[in-house]
């Protein structure tokens, strides 16, 4: 996308009906490191890739813990998405104050879908440049959103944002129809497996990617990297003595996931 005479301000209309700075706020979450979410009738799970801009330096954090029953992943600027996960803690906080009893999941993300959609309608502010996947447990089950810089929110079974996600949206797109009924243990099997089809040959290991679970019984909070590695390698070991399914649409994911990285190469090198 290249500089035009409507991307003044995001107040500014197209001929077209487009507002070209809530585009650009929706590039910038497809150039942040992907992060993943899939749930089941018990049990959500997060998962992201962990970037360093540097070797001498260490990565941003990505995943935010909110409440004990709700969490939150980012791509996109990450100081933005550092702002908007204050503001749901603040949110928890208030709400189990005034009613003693924890906020839904679903209200909370109207919420954040209102303060968003905002910054899309007032000429002096800009649209926050990160995505959000919103996952928690609540009354009504277990949740996972996703909140777009417009201002729309979207509840998923699984899903990916970021740079190189559609390879995982791929993968998830085949498996998602068994994660109603997959145990906790199947889930982040199905989540670092995805994050391994976003590093486009790279190997897998825990250094490079965090993993968060919350669930029944289980409040939110993110694996420490011994328990993830563990668990890399025992589903690498179970990756290779499973014989591969052929699958009807396989062509079309192969051309997919080739098309997406070639669409990113030009991307802008941001620390997102």
């Amino acid at each position: 996308m290249f500089r035009n005479q409507y991307d003044t301000d995001v107040t500014t209309w197209s001929p077209a009906g487009r507002l070209f700075q809530v585009e650009y706020a929706m590039e910038a979450v497809k150039q942040g490191s992907a992060a993943i979410g899939l749930r089941s009738k018990t049990h959500v799970v997060l998962a992201c890739v962990n970037k360093a801009s540097s070797e001498l330096s260490s990565h941003q954090k990505k995943i935010f813990k909110v409440d004990d029953h709700i969490g939150v992943a980012i791509a996109g600027l990450t100081a933005d998405g550092r702002v908007l996960s204050r503001y749901m803690r603040n949110e928890c906080i208030n709400y189990s104050f005034t009613y003693e009893s924890p906020l839904p999941v679903g209200r909370l993300v109207v919420q954040l879908a209102d303060k968003a959609q905002v910054c899309t309608q007032r000429s002096w502010k800009r649209p926050y440049g990160v995505g959000l996947l919103v996952v928690g447990l609540d009354e009504l089950g277990a949740h996972l959103y996703y909140n777009c810089p417009s201002g729309n929110y979207f509840e998923y079974q699984a899903f990916a944002i970021g740079s190189r996600s559609q390879a995982a949206k791929t993968y998830l797109e085949r498996r998602f129809e068994n994660f109603t009924d997959s145990s906790r243990e199947d889930l982040i099997k199905d989540a670092l497996i995805s994050v391994r089809e976003t590093l486009q040959g790279e190997k897998l290991k825990s250094s490079i990617c965090t993993v968060a679970v919350v669930g029944i019984g289980e409040a939110f909070h993110i694996l420490d990297q011994e328990t993830v590695q563990q668990l890399i390698d025992a589903f690498e070991i179970v990756g290779e003595d499973e014989p591969p399914v052929p699958e009807v649409g396989d062509a079309e994911a192969d051309q997919a996931e080739a098309a997406a990285p070639a669409a990113e190469e030009g991307a802008a090198p941001m620390d997102i």
